[in-house]
């Protein structure tokens, strides 16, 4: 049974006498509607929290059962332009190695006061003919060798002459 109370069987009779006769069933239609709205909202909802939580413990579970990949991938072997050049280093030879000595006890250097200076000028020789340059070395077997109008080559016979010798 339905028990209410005065206030609420009043204001049931002013209500009624004040609205329409379609008034109730328009306002009951609209409740029915918002109270199914709100249950469908929150059984969406628990679904989708549901869903949710099913996909990330699927993501944890994944990534803890897949393989370690590395943060960055392996660098390829690739052929590298090389901008300088290696160089390797000896030691010198001891014959190229160039060393001062000091002057023996009969050397000494003297002052430029006491060398006398030569100086050639111009007029001070003359060219020697031919003949003049073969009597020079009658003593040595030697060829004079015209290869052109104003170049000549002195070739002696021994290769030892070549070196020089005394003239006197």
């Amino acid at each position: 049974m339905n028990h209410r109370t005065e206030k609420e069987q009043l204001l049931a009779e002013v209500l009624a006498e004040a609205a329409p006769a379609d008034y109730r069933d328009a306002v009951l239609g609209e409740t029915l509607r918002l109270v199914h709205r709100r249950r469908r909202w929150r059984q969406t909802r628990s679904t989708v929290a549901v869903l949710v939580a099913l996909g990330l413990c699927g993501v944890f579970i994944w990534q803890k059962n897949s393989s370690p990949r590395p943060i960055a991938p392996a660098p390829a072997a690739r052929a590298v332009a090389v901008n300088y050049e290696l160089v390797q280093t000896r030691p010198l030879p001891a014959g190229a190695i160039v060393a001062t000595q000091p002057l023996a006890a009969g050397q000494f250097v003297a002052p430029l006061e006491t060398v006398a200076m030569v100086q050639t000028r111009s007029s001070n020789y003359r060219v020697i003919s031919d003949a003049e340059l073969l009597a020079l070395v009658t003593s040595h077997p030697a060829v004079l060798i015209r290869t052109g109008p104003y170049s000549e080559a002195l070739v002696f016979a021994n290769p030892d002459d070549q070196k020089g010798f005394p003239l006197n």
